[in-house]
């Protein structure tokens, strides 16, 4: 039962840039049991022939610059290439400048990159992407502190650009979203992260050699 209230806490809406929290907006509810019905989306679902520049995941890192400091993942194409491909292309477009970590729940995860939460009165933050989504990479990566996964609904083809980090161990996760990456340093950081903490922006960067 608590596996099931941790996944529909988490679970999102990706398609068509629609993506939206089941318990609705911002409410941190834990039931599971208040679920947003979201109209059947029209946008295509991305292929790695769609980021022809972005395929070089393996040897860039990422990192997510807040004012309480830097969050840096290496990323994982060999078991997530769309996934990665479409990170990239959207933090070297600027994407995600200026987004908010929108919803936090203690001892479980932090999750971002929705376009709605850069204006701080939105109150249907959680429900935006990037007019399109990724198919689901589900792949062998567990959900250990740290790891960033991508944010679907019950649909699993349904990841678009919200992203959440994991605060400690969520095995009850495995398998079921797409793991796409890993904090190499700043956990620190995302551990003090509050709801409603920006985004300033999404460097990528060649991982030291």
């Amino acid at each position: 039962m608590i596996a099931t209230v941790l996944i529909l806490v988490i679970a999102l809406v990706g398609c068509g840039g629609t993506e939206q929290a089941d318990t609705g907006g911002t409410d941190e509810s834990t039931t599971g049991e208040e679920q947003t019905t979201m109209p059947p989306s029209s946008s295509a679902t991305k292929t790695l022939a769609d980021f022809p520049n972005d395929q070089d995941g393996a040897s860039v890192r990422a990192v997510v610059k807040t004012d309480k400091g830097d969050i840096t993942f290496d990323l994982y194409p060999d078991v997530a290439p769309v996934t990665c491909a479409s990170f990239l292309n959207l933090a070297r477009s600027g994407f995600y400048n200026g987004t908010r970590f929108h919803r936090v729940v203690p001892g479980f995860v932090v999750q971002g990159g929705d376009p709605k939460s850069k204006d701080p009165n939105a109150t249907d933050a959680g429900t935006g992407g990037p007019g399109y989504s990724v198919p689901a990479e589900f792949n062998a990566r567990k959900h250990e502190t740290g790891t960033v996964a991508m944010a679907r609904s019950s649909d699993p083809n349904s990841a678009g650009s919200q992203f959440y980090i994991c605060l400690g161990p969520q095995p009850s996760l495995d398998g079921q979203y797409t793991v796409f990456g890993q904090v190499v340093s700043g956990q620190e950081v995302v551990n003090a992260i509050t709801q409603g903490d920006v985004i300033n922006e999404v460097v990528i960067q060649p991982k030291p050699q």
